[in-house]
């Protein structure tokens, strides 16, 4: 598995486990990387994890306003709960990681639904992120 797949896949834990335990997702993180630094068995949090995650809080309400607005016949609260961190890692990545290609972004968060959630998931992601990306010049104007 690539190094940025991997990193991809701990942000959306660390950003899963904060939505699951209501916690912050900057205090999730750092007990993430204090728990590699004390426990040989727990890999570190890699730069671009850092990047991610780190990256999302900064663009939080941003991020689930969009999810929310694009998201047909879904309330952000009612979806299930490893597609809303899916698609907001992907959001992020897609709209703020311009060194990430968009058909990257997207397909790595497909993915990620497809291990992670539902079947009916990676479509429902795919379409998200695909219409994010189409609208992406005037998001980006407007956040």
């Amino acid at each position: 598995m690539a190094a940025r797949t991997k990193a991809r896949k701990r942000a959306f834990q660390i950003l899963f486990e904060a939505d699951q335990r209501g916690a912050d997702v900057q205090s999730v993180l750092a007990d993430w990387m204090r728990h590699a630094r004390t426990d040989p068995r727990q890999p570190p949090v890699n730069e671009y994890t850092l990047q991610l995650v780190e990256g999302y809080a900064d663009h939080i309400a941003r991020i689930d306003e969009l999810i929310s607005t694009y998201s047909v016949d879904w309330d952000l609260d009612r979806m299930p709960a490893a597609d809303r961190s899916i698609l907001r890692l992907g959001a992020f990545e897609l709209l703020w990681m311009d060194e990430t290609p968009d058909a990257v972004a997207i397909d790595e968060a497909v993915q990620l639904a497809k291990e992670f959630s539902t079947d009916d998931s990676p479509a429902f992601v795919n379409g998200l992120l695909g219409r994010l990306k189409e609208l992406k010049p005037g998001l980006r104007r407007e956040a």
